[in-house]
């Protein structure tokens, strides 16, 4: 944190001084235009303070081209291929156009895009004035990037006819099987002599259930467009201004005002909701994180790689789809105050939808600290760590932080006698560096744990100088594909010092970069123009000790394990333009000598792996997972349509032994938290559901497995016994 810290200050005053002698001031522009100057501070700031700027030629302008066009319109359906082709001739001039403030490639996309927008407003409405045949043999291609513009009007509006085909035969889908379901409800009563209260949809005819179910998309598509009528022009040139800033790379945004205000509410942890972190991407609301502690991470409702097709809230009974929708516009509806319930529609990530319904509610900071548990095999004991994210206190670094709490939890540990310790970083994005290389220190005697280049200066390697070591026994680390920044760090000086064996995904989130937030309002003299909002710019590089970077790459597992994200685009990897692989000098430090069978143990860990029927299972799911995601043709005729879901809901069915296995070990809270448990009766319910879910985990039980074979050498082991005594 002091090295980052330092290094802003430096980027701060270099980029201070030379826009200054830049006079970027309002009052000197001939054209006092707030967009030219935005364009001219932001790349000047880009080109002065990113880690690795990106050169503004030809092939930078291709980028921007095509990605903004995709922004206005990922689904194909405003602009004409006539529209494209006089686009294009602008397709290698954006770059000159960014260096000379000329705003003539936005002006002519934004200006068709409205005329587009009021075109379409007329055109859904005709449409759905006609009943959906259902019947019909007819099917659409969802292959959204694949698809061509439409060549003329009359095209254009068969392709919307289509989509909205589409969504309406989900709605029709929901309500047959609502119905369905009343007629399944209505046997059982009869046979129980319940009372049977009717649902809303018993007495509707299939007709009159296709008027119902249009009449929904009817109303998404109302609200959609009620949303683009209270967008203004300065709305889509910062749509502009993010897709020139992430051809730098993809952590590199511009913040408007009002995101700037959102980006500080939800760094500061205060907001209220669901508790996701949600991603735009071809008109889908994607689930990218879910916040520890939060009511979606309390509850399992949701994963990383769903999709939010539709939000109803508790009041109301028709729910809103959230496709094609401004991903802040889709925010405000799925946000609210404490207490308050909402229900979503979730498209899984094996192509299943359920509606969950979420109790909205602030981060519970407690669930994001570490925690521990005793896990007991026949006669031994092995301790497990779980840290959710590398937290600190932001005004005083001595107070409560991840370093300080894990260590605190292997003495309890150790207390307890454990001959082996786990610490599992699975889901981790990341947080304080500092607390990563302190955490480092807590395995090894003294050395290097990372290095950091930054802008603009040279590498700094950060230590351990501390020489003392709280856990010198067997030590495995569990990540998988969303272990991510400060976990990656952590993982890869532990495998660079053969302290720990690595197990988990092929390999873990590959960031390995570092982001500021500078207010852009700070670098102007004089402006009469408002506020300009604030770029999140990347600033540093880490890399291993042994001189490779995380960026990417990751780590790489000793022992790889699969789960359903095998296959699943989630890494850094996955994002346009992320920032290349590299290497530099490898810091000097020596490999941990603790171990006598370090290579064995791994080599017997793989073998257990490859005949684990199990994980055979975990693998088959991942790839029918991945198989599912790409079928682009979808139904809509409605009886293959549902057949279609029925199979799919069939093949599911084998791979529910996943989430029935045991793997026989058993799990007990510390002393302390079970004097604590006689009070808090929620706490104990929280561990107990924690403790159940690790009872079902292969990979923890792989994890004990490689502690009992990990053997210390003869003065690691003297040591350990001296420590049990």
């Amino acid at each position: 944190m002091r090295l980052m810290k330092k290094n802003l200050k430096v980027l701060f005053l270099a980029i201070f001084v030379a826009a200054a002698s830049c006079s970027f001031t309002t009052k000197e522009f001939e054209d006092p235009d707030k967009d030219k100057l935005l364009i001219d501070l932001i790349t000047y700031v880009l080109q002065k303070g990113h880690y690795n700027p990106a050169d503004m030629d030809d092939t930078f302008s291709a980028g921007v081209y095509e990605d903004f066009i995709e922004a206005m319109d990922p689904l194909k359906r405003y602009f004409l291929a006539s529209d494209v082709e006089e686009f294009s001739v602008y397709r290698d001039e954006i770059d000159n156009q960014i260096k000379e403030k000329d705003l003539t490639f936005f002006n002519l996309v934004y200006s068709r895009y409205m005329e587009r927008l009021d075109e379409a407003r007329d055109r859904y409405k005709v449409v759905l004035k006609t009943p959906f045949d259902y019947s019909e043999d007819e099917t659409i291609n969802v292959d959204y990037d694949n698809l061509e513009y439409a060549s003329s009007k009359k095209e254009l509006k068969e392709r919307w006819r289509q989509q909205l085909k589409f969504s309406g035969i989900s709605a029709y889908y929901d309500l047959m099987q609502d119905k369905l379901d009343s007629e399944e409800r209505k046997k059982e009563a009869a046979t129980s002599g319940e009372e049977y209260v009717p649902g809303e949809n018993d007495n509707l005819s299939a007709k009159e259930l296709e008027e119902k179910a249009r009449e929904q998309t009817r109303t998404s598509l109302n609200e959609y467009f009620e949303f683009t009528d209270d967008l203004e022009r300065k709305d889509y040139f910062a749509v502009f201004l993010t897709t020139v800033v992430e051809e730098f790379d993809p952590h590199t945004n511009y913040f408007a005002p009002p995101d700037r205000d959102r980006f500080d509410l939800r760094m500061s942890g205060k907001l209220e909701g669901i508790g996701a972190r949600l991603q735009k991407k071809n008109d889908y609301i994607n689930v990218v994180e879910i916040i520890s502690g939060g009511p979606a991470w309390r509850g399992e409702h949701i994963e990383v790689g769903d999709i939010i097709m539709k939000v109803r809230q508790a009041d109301e009974d028709e729910s809103v789809s959230v496709v094609g929708m401004r991903l802040d516009d889709a925010v405000k509806l799925i946000k609210g105050p404490k207490g308050t319930k909402v229900t979503l529609t979730i498209k899984r990530v094996d192509g299943t939808i359920e509606e969950e319904t979420i109790t909205r509610d602030v981060v519970e900071l407690e669930e994001t600290y570490a925690k521990s548990t005793v896990i007991e095999k026949e006669k031994n004991k092995f301790g497990l760590i779980n840290l959710p994210q590398f937290y600190f206190d932001m005004n005083d670094y001595k107070k409560r932080n991840a370093a300080s709490d894990v260590k605190e939890e292997i003495i309890r540990l150790k207390q307890e006698g454990v001959e082996g310790l786990v610490l599992d970083l699975r889901d981790n994005g990341g947080g304080s560096l500092r607390t990563a290389v302190d955490i480092a220190g807590l395995f090894i005697k003294d050395g290097p744990v990372v290095q950091v280049a930054s802008t603009g200066s040279k590498k700094e390697v950060l230590k351990d100088r501390d020489d003392e070591i709280i856990w010198d026994g067997p030590l495995v680390i569990l990540v998988n594909e969303l272990s991510a920044s400060a976990s990656e760090i952590l993982a890869a000086a532990m495998q660079d010092y053969k302290r720990a064996i690595i197990i988990g995904s092929t390999q873990t989130y590959g960031k390995g970069t570092v982001q500021n937030l500078i207010d852009l309002n700070q670098w102007l003299r004089k402006n009469d123009l408002g506020d300009m909002g604030a770029l999140k710019l990347t600033t540093q590089k880490f890399y291993r000790v042994n001189g490779g970077s995380t960026q990417l790459e990751g780590v790489k597992s000793d022992v790889i394990m699969p789960d359903r994200y095998s296959y699943i685009e989630v890494g850094e990897r996955d994002y346009d333009n992320p920032l290349p692989y590299d290497k530099i000098e490898p810091a000097k430090y020596k490999i941990w000598e603790g171990y006598i069978d370090f290579e064995e143990t791994i080599k017997k860990s793989k073998e257990r792996m490859a005949k684990s029927e199990q994980l055979a299972l975990i693998e088959e799911n991942a790839r029918w997972i991945k198989n599912r995601r790409e079928e682009m043709v979808v139904d809509l005729n409605y009886e293959r349509y549902n057949s279609g879901i029925e199979r799919r809901k069939s093949e599911t069915k084998k791979f529910d032994a996943i989430g029935e296995y045991d793997n026989k070990l058993s799990y007990r809270s510390l002393p302390f938290e079970l004097e604590l448990m006689k009070q808090d009766t929620t706490l104990r319910e929280k561990r107990k559901r924690w403790h159940k879910s690790l009872s079902k985990d292969i990979y923890v039980e792989e994890a004990v497995n490689v502690l009992q074979d990990l053997k210390l050498n003869n003065i690691k082991a003297g040591k350990l016994a001296e420590i049990k005594n």
